[in-house]
């Protein structure tokens, strides 16, 4: 069964709409919502959920696995990444089929998002800076293409993004002041089909954002998390990473676009349609690569094509994802202190005693922000978007008072926390429908709704289960390590799934007494 899955193909169809028994995307769908359409595992029987089976998976010697990949599904087998390795597994048994592993290399293994597949190719980023292409049925490599200089010491962590017969990459790092760009790859051979560089260079719109060129050159913006698409229209919707120098801005002044914004590009081109900035001059590495979720809504009994982001930098807001026209903007954590409102394009006003200074200045959210990377969802069927959060504080400090700083200018440290906790808001006004308070642990944690009224998520040790309307928690399940990517659900052979990584493994569960 396995090797005739194997045998087919992926099609631009199921991509767009994603057929039961597939999860094709990082998301799951285009849309970024996560949200499952199967309702066999429910509210009412989700007590009855168990595991089905655990695997754990090992890379070269020098590799310390930690999977922070959403796994695919396609044709029953479930395709998973680590940094430096990529696995396929049966999504029935657990059962590995193949293994790849990169060739060692000097590149940042801070972790892989996953990967993007195209027919029966897979494609990944490596650590040093390489597109590297695989044929999904024996994991043989097939080529691999530079995506920028290894010695630059960017973070290739990205889950490339399949759209028509584009492979869309991104890149990440803030290390260094390296330009920061998105390109597009033809699927057959790796060539460049076009390249968007995440800030403005000399006769650009949003240079005049920038004191200079040199500035903006080296300004950064990694869009480092994937994005998502509308296939209506056309339209690439992706977040951008903070500018550097990281917590210095005397060689910076303006608000230095496209760092820190949604940003949607036509994917034919790489030109970009509209941005909205919300993070204007950054200077507390708070990026907006967060997962700027696409759903269709009524705002003021009007129907509105939207895209929704709760933003590192504390802030949850709402566009028209047709023009990048703000709804919503407004703060999720109560702690959030760096302000003095919003402009009236809706974009956060930095309030200047709160820049880094050499005695330090008291910031919430932390650096870390009161969100990161760990993915949100959105229910249709319950309206929510659901969010872990952090409302922590750090010292923030600038240690590079020269006119030209460079790379990591300052430091911060954590000094307090507020608590954490998951929240259920309305995309309406982002307000909190309902909360989880965690108790100590990390509450940045990924998310998975379903049309079953279920929230799956996590917090240090659990795979939880919340009625995804009111926030009763209903399940749990202990795993042998933290949850360390997005659970998943597919349906194989009439039966759902749920699929978990934690640490270095798989666990797959589904209900032992199936409802009739």
């Amino acid at each position: 069964m396995a090797a005739s899955a194997l045998a087919q193909d992926l099609t631009s169809r199921e991509l767009v709409k994603p057929p039961a028994d597939m999860w094709p995307t990082y998301n799951g769908d285009y849309s970024g919502q996560r949200f499952s359409p199967l309702s066999q595992i429910n509210d009412k029987n989700v007590h009855h959920l168990s595991m089905v089976w655990a695997s754990r998976f090992t890379g070269a010697a020098a590799d310390r696995v930690v999977i922070k990949s959403t796994p695919l599904l396609v044709n029953g087998i479930l395709y998973f990444t680590s940094p430096n390795n990529v696995w396929a597994v049966d999504a029935r048994s657990g059962q590995e089929l193949w293994h790849y592993h990169y060739p060692p290399n000097t590149g940042s293994t801070i972790g892989n998002r996953g990967v993007g597949i195209y027919g029966h190719w897979l494609y990944f980023e490596s650590p040093d800076s390489h597109l590297v292409s695989l044929d999904a049925r024996t994991g043989a490599e097939r080529w691999k293409v530079e995506i920028a200089d290894p010695k630059l010491d960017y973070t290739s962590t990205v889950a490339p993004v399949v759209i028509g017969n584009h492979i869309v990459v991104g890149i990440g790092g803030d290390h260094l002041d390296n330009p920061g760009f998105l390109q597009a790859r033809d699927p057959e051979t790796g060539a460049l089909q076009w390249k968007w560089n995440t800030t403005p260079r000399k006769g650009e719109p949003g240079i005049e954002t920038w004191p200079d060129e040199y500035a903006a050159a080296h300004g950064t913006g990694q869009p480092w998390m994937p994005g998502t698409y509308d296939p209506e229209q056309n339209l690439y919707i992706v977040g951008t990473g903070n500018p550097n120098p990281v917590m210095a801005e005397q060689s910076r002044k303006g608000d230095n676009l496209y760092t820190c914004s949604i940003v949607a590009l036509n994917p034919d081109t790489g030109k970009l349609q509209w941005y909205f900035q919300v993070s204007p001059h950054d200077t507390h590495d708070w990026d907006a690569a967060e997962t700027p979720i696409l759903f269709d809504g009524v705002i003021d009994g009007q129907k509105r094509k939207l895209v929704a982001q709760a933003s590192r930098n504390g802030y949850f807001f709402v566009l028209d994802r047709t023009t990048g026209k703000r709804i919503v903007s407004v703060p999720y954590i109560e702690t959030l202190n760096w302000t003095k409102g919003v402009n009236e394009k809706g974009q956060p006003i930095p309030n200047p005693a709160k820049v880094p200074k050499p005695d330090g200045v008291l910031v919430s959210p932390s650096s870390n922000g009161a969100t990161n990377w760990p993915a949100p969802s959105f229910s249709p069927q319950t309206g929510l978007f659901y969010v872990g959060t952090s409302r922590s504080w750090s010292m923030f400090y600038l240690t590079d008072t020269d006119e030209r700083p460079e790379g990591w200018a300052g430091l911060d440290n954590t000094v307090g926390n507020y608590g954490n906790a998951l929240l259920a808001l309305d995309y309406h006004t982002g307000k909190v429908v309902w909360r989880h308070d965690w108790f100590g642990g990390n509450g940045v944690v990924s998310n998975l709704s379903t049309a079953g009224n279920l929230l799956f998520t996590s917090n240090q040790l659990n795979l939880i289960a919340f009625q995804a309307a009111t926030g009763k928690i209903l399940w749990h399940a202990a795993l042998m390590a933290a949850p360390s990517a997005g659970p998943i659900s597919y349906m194989l052979d009439g039966k759902q799934y749920v699929v978990v990584a934690a640490g270095d493994g798989l666990y797959c569960f589904a209900l032992n007494d199936p409802a009739p």
